[in-house]
């Protein structure tokens, strides 16, 4: 299995693909000053092959890169970012405590 994760700004979501046929997507909405992750899909052939958590992976590391805040509304993203700690610093409620 083959899986890769790119950014499709025409469309602004991340695609994940395996082995070539899409495998799901992360949708973003994106400014200059933030980024809204609203909706996440995994399609269910790829349910529990880590697809979800590589396209969050790639979603928020991509924010970092921006160093954009992250508003995540899709519960999965929102999930995903409680469990891995490294990434709650791109937290939009964390950000703006710290810009008061």
């Amino acid at each position: 299995m083959t899986l890769s994760v790119r950014d499709v700004e025409d469309q602004s979501r991340f695609e994940a693909r395996v082995d070539g046929r899409l495998a799901g997507f992360a949708e973003y909405l994106r400014s200059d000053h933030l980024v809204v992750y609203p909706h996440t899909v995994v399609e269910p052939a790829f349910e529990g092959q880590g697809i979800g958590s590589a396209l969050a992976r790639a979603a928020l590391d991509d924010a970092r890169a921006r160093d954009l805040p992250v508003l995540a509304t899709c519960p999965f993203i929102k999930g995903w970012m409680l469990r891995h700690p490294e990434y709650t610093d791109l937290a939009y409620e964390n950000r703006s405590r710290v810009a008061d």
